[in-house]
């Protein structure tokens, strides 16, 4: 049977100013694991880097439009895989047709789907009537 470490649940409103806490939220849970993958400091800021893209993402193209909706986040380790899900209400997105940030063109928008791709091991996006998930694992092996 799989061994459930942690799981932890958030939610909070579709308002940019959560996004720092929930980074920093994501570089404690990191420095707190016990892996041999990669050091415990490089893990925070890949965390923080993409917990913050997501949820960013969720917040302006899933529900910046109403206020009172909520983008919860879920982070569970079991048997030294890092799961993170984000769920928002959005139209949702083809993750797929999203391109590449163009190198000769960089600016500060465009560039937190690939940075996510980049540092985490696996990433799928689901749409459905009821809402939208991207989900990420990492292993931490």
């Amino acid at each position: 049977m799989a061994e459930t470490v942690m799981s932890v649940d958030i939610v909070v409103p579709t308002q940019t100013r959560y996004l720092r806490l929930i980074g920093n939220i994501g570089e404690q849970i990191a420095r707190e694991l016990e892996t041999e993958s990669c050091d415990r400091e490089t893990l925070a800021y890949h965390l923080n880097l993409v917990l913050t893209e997501a949820v960013a993402n969720a917040i302006e193209y899933g529900d910046a439009a109403c206020p009172d909706h909520t983008v919860k986040v879920c982070l569970s380790i079991e048997d030294k895989d890092l799961r993170i899900c984000v769920y928002d209400h959005g139209q949702g997105f083809d993750i797929s047709q999203v391109p590449l940030p163009d190198a000769e063109k960089l600016s500060e928008r465009g560039r937190g789907i690939f940075f996510i791709r980049n540092l985490m091991d696996s990433v799928t996006y689901q749409k459905s009537a009821t809402g939208n998930v991207l989900e990420m694992h990492k292993s931490l092996k």
